[in-house]
This record gives structure tokens, sequence and C-alpha cells, in this order.
């Protein structure tokens, strides 16, 4: 291991030495700036999107989808990199020039790596990207606020920080909103390349083209797989030209996805991949969410919730919107079930603009959550404190939340986005009338105590969620249960031929065979046995009708 010795071991000398065994060479280079865009944009806090993804997404959903916060597309800035290729350097990332060359600072010509601290100078709808310390030697410590490449001027908040290797929250993938929700976007491109597969046929010479044959032949495969067809008779029945022949049902059957099952894996096929004392798991299942971990899934539950607050001065009663808010709605709710908020006073009650209350402690620092632990906050809903009565999430800061509300006495728009909104009153204004005009002290504090004596939920959303649910399940199975019979909803057929129609009667269905001539026969004699005397009568005729051409039977 040493230089040119067989110790295991480096010394000192050779670690310190500037040769392959140093400190600096074992240091790994900066990565290069990965660059999955080609026409780039971003927004005012700086994050980066290609224009033709983010303007899919922003069709779809309107909102960043890294913060989760609301987002249209004439808050899209253009990014004008500068390249050291053939391209032009306002082309935008990869235009004449097909993208050759590497990102560079415009002024000094050094590659942006990971470790380049990058910004942009914004001028209206665009701006010019460049290295931070270009910026401040040039610019911000020679108070000279002229861009270095079209001499247009600018201000310090026109400096917008897409990349600061110092700020290693900005790459914390975990907290990306679209990746907790599960949500993937891929461009035109990237969504043919999917298509396509991973197989390189033009590399491949005349190889290649089997491939390609062999991949749509069994693509045609999976869609007639798919009709219900046998892939392996297809040919056959064609050219006998047979049509009598039915085509049977394929044998291979694709799992049912559970209704809660999760956007990742389990992780067993990677853990026993690296982990001999684990089974060998050959296929990735995805994870199961629990009941709640399902439910809390914004706007999976669209039933509103309805309680009543029961205080010494009145009831107030209170819609629940678990369509936007379903943590705080799913807090309260089982909080206000556990008798938690029965006896608990309203600590702070400010005449036109709210009453607070919630914590056990009376001392407006307690209070606890259903979880035991502070829940993050729920901003993804067009509700704003833009009335008298809304219910919101009292909190300390970012994702505090814990027991404690508060209802607004007017409308409060600087609260919107910093509290989570999970309810309105829309019963006993004049109860919130009174408990507005009760006196209080220098601190807020109601002289007179004002206390929740009782808080009753009417209206559990997510009892009837899962309700429905079962219900749901129900009639699903049942109709699953009559089409694996052969019959349909309204008409049930047994494997004896009768059938059960949707009241419960039963009908003996028309045979054909000898069974028909077995049936008429035991009609007319009401007995199972044949009568000797059932075949000497003779059938009466039918009286010919006169009149008209008569009848042309002996012609």
């Amino acid at each position: 291991m040493g230089k040119g010795t067989d110790k295991l071991y480096i010394t000192h000398s050779e670690w310190a030495s500037s040769d392959a065994y140093s400190a600096s060479a074992a240091r790994m280079s900066p990565k290069k700036l990965p660059t999955p865009f080609k026409h780039p944009v971003c927004t005012p806090e700086g994050t980066i999107f290609d224009v033709e993804v983010i303007s899919q997404w922003l069709e779809n959903h309107g909102t960043n989808p890294v913060t989760g916060k609301p987002l249209k597309d004439k808050d899209l800035i253009k990014l004008n990199f500068a390249r050291n290729g053939d391209t032009d350097a306002h082309d935008g990332g990869g235009g004449a020039g097909d993208g050759k060359g590497e990102m560079v600072d415009p002024v000094t010509f050094k590659v942006f790596t990971d470790n380049t601290h990058i910004v942009a100078i914004r001028h209206g709808t665009e701006a010019n990207v460049f290295a931070w310390e270009t910026v401040e030697r040039l610019n911000v410590k020679a108070k000279m606020w002229m861009d270095l490449v079209d001499d247009r001027e600018f201000g310090r908040s026109d400096i917008i920080t897409l990349q600061d290797p110092q700020n290693v929250e900005s790459r914390d993938l975990s907290q990306f909103k679209f990746l907790k929700e599960g949500e993937i976007v891929r461009s035109k491109e990237q969504e043919e390349e999917r298509l396509k597969g991973s197989v390189n046929i033009d590399a491949l010479g005349r190889v290649g083209e089997k491939v390609l044959r062999a991949k749509e032949a069994v693509e045609r495969a999976r869609k007639e797989r798919e009709a219900g067809g046998d892939v392996n008779r297809a040919k056959a029945i064609t050219k006998s030209g047979s049509s009598t022949s039915m085509a049977k049902p394929s044998m291979l059957q694709e799992k049912k996805v559970a209704y809660n099952a999760a956007q990742y894996t389990t992780g067993k096929a990677a853990a026993s991949f690296t982990s001999t004392g684990l089974t060998p798991e050959t296929s990735g299942e995805r994870a199961l969410l629990t009941d709640e971990e399902y439910m809390l899934r914004p706007k999976r539950v669209k039933i509103k919730g309805y309680a009543r607050i029961e205080t010494n001065l009145g009831s107030i009663n209170i819609e629940l919107q678990t369509e936007t808010a379903p943590r705080a709605v799913w807090n309260f709710v089982h909080l206000a079930k556990k008798g938690y908020y029965n006896g608990v006073a309203f600590h702070r009650n400010i005449r036109n603009f709210m009453i607070q209350g919630g914590d056990p402690t009376g001392t407006g620092k307690g209070g606890s959550s259903i979880w035991g632990k502070n829940f993050q906050d729920e901003f993804d809903g067009p509700l704003t404190h833009d009335a008298r009565g809304v219910m919101s999430m009292a909190n300390k800061g970012k994702n505090t939340n814990s027991s404690q509300f508060f209802i607004t006495y007017r409308p409060a728009k600087h609260l919107d986005r910093k509290h989570t909104i999970f309810g309105r009153v829309v019963g006993g204004l004049d109860v919130l009338t009174k408990l507005e005009n009760a006196p209080v002290d220098g601190s807020s504090r109601p002289i007179s105590d004002i206390i929740m004596e009782n808080v009753v939920v009417f209206v559990d959303p997510f009892e009837e969620f899962q309700k429905q649910k079962r219900e749901k399940d129900e009639t699903e199975k049942e109709k699953a249960e009559v089409l694996k019979q052969g019959g349909t909803e309204d008409d049930k057929t047994t494997w004896t031929g009768k059938r059960i129609r949707g009241d419960g009667k039963i009908i003996q269905a028309a045979s054909g065979g000898v069974g028909k001539y077995l049936k008429a026969v035991t009609d007319t004699t009401g007995e199972t046995g044949v009568k000797e005397d059932a075949y000497g009568e003779e059938p009466v005729k039918k009286k010919i009708k006169s009149g008209g051409f008569g009848n042309f039977d002996g012609w």
C-alpha cells in the first residue's frame, strides 16, 4: 500500500505529499452542475425548472412543485446562461448550439460546479446568471449596480440565489412537495425514451432491426392478451378462418393494487440484496399505508365535519374543512372525542381580532396534539382569513401545530399561509359577539373565565368516509360474485337454471331438449307420473276463421 513497499499503511509524509497518495488527490473532484433543462426558468425564490416541464405541471396543478405554494406562468423568470462552447451566451442554456459547452460565469469564464455559489440578476421577466463571487467583487463591494453583461441597472433585491453550496436544506429532496405526494412529471423526450425502452437500436446495426421487430411482436402480444385473446392460437385461428372457436381468457392476471398502496416500495428487495441474513425478495412490492395515513392525504376525504363548542356564555357550531386540512381536523376531532378540551378556558381574547384557546395549562404555552408531537402546516387549499368566524390552528412558528386554535372576529389576511385554516363558525354568531365583548385585563386575558364546558362532534368525517368505503367495497364484492357466476345484478341464474330476481323471487328458466317435454307433461297432469288416458284424448282443432282469403294449407 505504501510508496514502492509492501507495508499496509501510508506514512504522514506520503499523505502530505503532492503525488497520488496525498490528501488532495484523495478528495473527489467537484461534480459538474447537472443540466436536465433546455430552456431554464426560475421562480422568484430561485428554484430552477425547464419551461416545458413546469408549464405542464402548472396547467394541471397551478402550484410550485417544490414548496406547494401557488405559482403562475407570469411569475417565471427566463434564465440566460453563458457557455464556453459554440452556443450563444443568451440562448437559454441549449438553443442554437444544441447545448454544447459547459455553463460558465460570463465574466471570469469559471465553470459552474456543485460547489459554485450561483446567482441571477433579474431584469423583469429575464435574468443573467453569474457566480456570486463575481457579483460580490465587481458590483456589491464596488457599489456599481450595473449588469456586467448588458449594463442594465439593478438593485440588491434583484439578486436571486440559484445555488448556495452552504445551504444544504435547499437540496433536501425529502422536503420537496411533489415527491411527498408521489407526483411524477416527465418531458416529451423523457416520455418517448421511457416508451422506447433502454435498448439502443441504432448501435446494434442489423441486430437492431431484429430487436425492434421482437419488441413490436411483444407489444402486439401484450395488447392481444389484454383484449382477452389467446396469443399462441391467434395466428392459427386466423389462417383456418374458424369462427366458432371462442377466445380463451388469459391465464396471466395482473395483481390488483391495494387502495392504500404507497408510491414507494417496502424496501425488502433492496435489503435482501445487500444482506445475507434476510430472505431473498425478487419483486418490489409497494408499501401499504395505514388507514390514518391514507385518509390524511389532502383532498382524500371530502366530507365536511360538524362540531359544537359549548361555553359558559353559549354554544358555537363549527363546520370542519376536511378536504383542505385533514390533519388539523383529525387532531381536533380526536382531541374533542377524548375530552381534551372539556373545562379548558380561552386564555387570550382581543376585541376586533380573535379569541384563542385549547391550552389545558391556560398559559398559552402548553397543549399537545393527538400524536403527542407537533404536526405540519396545511396551506394547499384556497381558504383564507377573509371573514368573521374563521377557525385556525395557533402555532409558534412553521410546522408547530398542537392543540391550540383561535377564532377570528374580523378578516385577517396577514395570517394567510401562516396558520392552518380548518373550520368556520356556521351557528352561534351572537355567542361569538358575547365572547368578543367580554372584559379583559391588560394582557388580553378574560377577567371572568370563558370555559369550554364540552366539545361535541356531530359528524366525524373520517368515520363517514370509512362507512361509505365499506359500503362501496361490499357492493363491488357482490357485483364481482354475480359476474363470476355469469349473471347480472338484476337477474342471477344458478347452475340449476333457476333465476333469482332482485326481489328474491325464484323463476324457473325455460330449458331446451327433452326437459321441455317433461315440463309440459307435468303441467297437464299435475303429478310427476304420466296418466294412461293422457294420450287418448284428441287435441282440440283450431277453428278456421271465415272470410278473407281463407286457409292456404292445401296449396
